[in-house]
């Protein structure tokens, strides 16, 4: 296959250089070829799934990868289907460290972890949106639960990226919310049953929480001005002090 640079150059690049190329840029990241962990469970297997090759189909056999919920890895973060999804296309997204709170992640890890949650985004538009070129045409829910008193049942950052369309969840949008605190939204307790094969009554198991109270529209009072100057200064004070 020849190819011509910017400055008129042109350079050759064989079928299988190609391809191996491609490879690396869809698989050469810290995951492959290991096990890929979602807190202390395992969300990968060590089974080789072989990936077509268009440019050479003779080298199909060789490129293949260790996959199972995982289908998205990036240097620093995977994407993995949910094993009960509140809603079709219900995704997670995780560093691939192990850390517990968004405040953990370095600036790296910051950056990789909301851009890996914007390409799932684009690509569930695709797949789930009225219209999949339009990324209008449908929203997301896009949620962290940060820490157990959040509803976090797994020990391991994540980020929920929910496609969202009309009427999806009836008539109250706001049911989506209930769920995820309740058990259907319990992600941990849904991975205990599923490696213990059974929903066992037991301590170890993740409990789903993170709820809360509902609050009338018309129970909230809106505060004054004075009222958020003197918050916002707070923060401004505790901001510096951070510094």
């Amino acid at each position: 296959m020849l190819l011509r640079s910017t400055f008129g150059v042109r350079v050759h690049l064989s079928s299988d250089l190609l391809c191996r190329s491609r490879a690396a840029m869809a698989f050469s990241t810290k995951a492959d070829g290991r096990a890929i962990k979602f807190g202390p469970f395992e969300v990968t297997d060590q089974k080789t799934q072989t990936h077509a090759c268009t440019y050479l189909p003779a080298y199909n056999a060789r490129l293949s990868s260790p996959r199972m919920q995982v289908f998205l890895t990036t240097p620093h973060s995977f994407a993995l289907v949910n094993l009960k999804p509140l809603v079709p296309g219900h995704i997670l997204v995780c560093p691939l460290q192990p850390h517990r709170r968004l405040t953990d992640l370095s600036p790296a890890e910051t950056g990789d972890l909301f851009s890996a949650v914007q390409r799932t985004q684009k690509m569930l538009a695709r797949r789930y949106f009225p219209d999949p070129r339009d990324l209008l045409s449908g929203s997301f829910t896009v949620a962290v639960q940060d820490g157990p008193e959040a509803g976090q049942t797994v020990p391991h950052l994540h980020v929920h990226v929910i496609p969202r369309t009309a009427n999806d969840v009836g008539a109250n949008p706001d049911a989506l919310y209930a769920r995820m605190a309740g058990e259907e939204g319990n992600v941990g307790g849904a991975l205990w049953d599923r490696d213990h094969e059974c929903e066992c009554e037991d301590a170890r198991r993740p409990a789903a929480g993170g709820a809360m109270a509902p609050i009338e529209d018309a129970a909230r009072v809106a505060r004054t001005a004075e009222d958020m100057q003197r918050e916002a200064k707070l923060y401004r004070e505790v901001l510096r002090e951070m510094d």
